[in-house]
């Protein structure tokens, strides 16, 4: 949620369009830049939708490396939550890495999952997305 309200925030001030997407309805203010869009259910559909959605120089706020890689290959940005910026030459690391881990949760390995967004990783996203923002314009 604090992602969101970052988002939000930015969208206002620097007159961005912001759109979400999602398999189930999310809440958003009254505001001509921040939109959101339901689609069905299903694996991989509101993934799809972003990409098909996604022009070249479009950012998308992400921590699904899949979804990462197929925005870059079309020409868009990806950051994750974090603040990490995904770039062409991280992004082959970054899959590498999930495909391992997740065959070593497939064979039983508990891998525990991320800690939890902490204020440092909100300061890094809100300062990756004011330098995209500012480089933009």
């Amino acid at each position: 949620m604090v992602i969101k309200e970052i988002l939000f925030r930015a969208a206002e001030r620097t007159a961005t369009q912001v759109t979400l997407v999602a398999n189930q309805y999310i809440p958003t203010p009254k505001s001509r830049h921040i939109s959101s869009v339901q689609v069905a259910s299903g694996f991989d559909v509101a993934d799809n939708e972003i990409v098909k959605r996604l022009d070249p120089g479009d950012l998308v706020i992400t921590a699904d490396i899949p979804l990462a890689a197929d925005v870059i290959e079309k020409g868009g940005h990806a950051l994750d939550p974090r603040g990490e910026m995904y770039t062409t030459d991280n992004i082959r690391a970054r899959l590498s890495m999930r495909d391992f881990m997740e065959t070593l949760r497939a064979s039983g390995v508990d891998t525990g999952g991320p800690p939890a967004l902490n204020q440092g990783d909100r300061q890094a996203f809100a300062n990756q997305l004011d330098r995209f923002l500012t480089r933009r314009k």
